[in-house]
């Protein structure tokens, strides 16, 4: 393997100027989820010129594209990025900052995009030095519900011919430029999202005994839910719910008819979020009607917990230590953000990593869904490289 990592990291060296160029193309000119059309003409002009076909408006704007070694049906394995952007104005001052307003590449799918291109392009050029095939699934709506994982899947993304593992990479600035990091078993939350009102009987601030304050009601409800998590979970099994929108529209001396609010609840144990869900209805449903209130209680199920196969984690985790050397790759801990390559995890063996993005030398050190965030570019010479390193050694494994 290393003989082929030689030559895999010269041409990422070499097509290294042509990838910031996508990528910078890719982050002037955002789109949000399941709207990114621009984006997939895009793709389907640098796939056509590295002469690799296509099948594009899978899960309506993804493209599944395949690169076909010797024997192209031995064995299938998939590489995944993500294509969609953020409802967010993007603050930076850079030649390539995003030109569409409101809407900025905050989350690095621009990064994705870019190194999976790259990486498309390294194994068409290396396609006669190994068995198999590696299809490229450019993805739409990882930042919206219900995920372009989901619906991509429903349309067979892995199947036709079928795909025995994937892998998949996210830009991460809290890691320095150069290093990958690894999770093996769990690595990120489920995710759903709550949506809750209470009504009740507004009236005038000085004659509350007159109403049936929803206002009271809400807050018994989310002090009462903040023992959801604390006395009901184990502390050995994560899980956290925040609520993060509160609108009581009454004002000084008015007290308002209903209450909303949104929040999120995540975990990394599929019987602590049915759990957790049913507690959430259980809480809502008794403090309101305690009160005289009814409420109404909607929790949009979401993503699944993203769980790296063990067997697969360990071989990329090799591999990786192979490319790049140990000192630059990491063995890191669950977080209780989510990411729709969860559903892939849960259908065939999946591995995400985490690809360094931060040099604060550069001043790069703003967290994802920033209005400053940004990478080290130099991460997609190790981006699209590592990820062509890891499709043809799962296809020699």
């Amino acid at each position: 393997m290393m003989a082929i990592g030689e030559k895999i990291k010269q041409l990422a060296q070499e097509n290294f100027e042509e990838i910031r160029a996508i990528r910078r193309h890719l982050h002037q000119h955002p789109e949000l989820s399941f709207q990114e059309f621009e984006t997939a003409k895009f793709i389907q002009q640098k796939l056509t010129e590295y002469g690799i076909s296509f099948q594009a408006n899978v899960a309506k704007t993804g493209i599944v594209a395949i690169v076909e070694g010797k024997n192209p049906s031995a064995k299938t394995i998939a590489l995944r990025a993500d294509m969609d952007a953020l409802p967010i104005i993007e603050q930076n001052k850079l030649d390539y900052t995003s030109l569409n307003n409101g809407v900025m590449h905050a989350c690095g799918h621009d990064a994705h995009t870019a190194c999976l291109l790259g990486a498309g392009k390294i194994l068409q050029t290396l396609k006669n030095e190994f068995e198999g095939s590696v299809k490229l699934i450019f993805q739409p709506s990882e930042e919206k519900l219900p995920g372009g994982a989901s619906e991509m899947i429903k349309e067979g993304v892995l199947e036709n011919p079928i795909v025995e593992s994937i892998i998949g990479q996210h830009v991460f600035t809290p890691f320095k430029v150069g290093t990958v990091a690894f999770c093996f078993g769990n690595m990120m939350a489920s995710t759903d999202e709550i949506y809750i009102t209470i009504k009740g009987k507004g009236g005038h601030g000085a004659y509350p005994q007159d109403t049936k304050d929803p206002v009271m009601m809400a807050a018994q409800m989310l002090v009462a839910m903040q023992q959801v998590v604390s006395r009901t979970v184990s502390p050995f099994q994560p899980a956290v719910l925040t609520f993060g929108k509160v609108i009581a529209n009454g004002a000084t001396n008015i007290i308002p008819d209903e209450v909303y609010l949104e929040g999120t609840f995540r975990a990394m144990d599929e019987t602590v979020r049915a759990e957790a869900h049913q507690k959430i209805t259980e809480i809502a449903t008794n403090i309101v009607s305690a009160f005289g209130g009814t409420v109404d209680v909607n929790i949009a199920k979401g993503y699944p917990v993203l769980t790296n196969n063990e067997v697969l984690t360990q071989r990329s985790y090799d591999r990786a230590v192979a490319y790049l050397g140990k000192e630059n790759v990491i063995i890191t801990t669950p977080r209780m953000g989510a990411e729709d390559f969860a559903f892939y995890s849960q259908k065939i063996p999946a591995c995400f990593y985490r690809l360094g993005t931060g040099n604060p030398d550069k001043g790069i050190a703003s967290n994802i869904h920033t209005p400053t965030f940004n990478i080290d570019e130099n991460a997609l010479i190790i981006g699209m490289g590592l990820m062509a390193f890891h499709a043809i050694g799962e296809l020699s494994d």
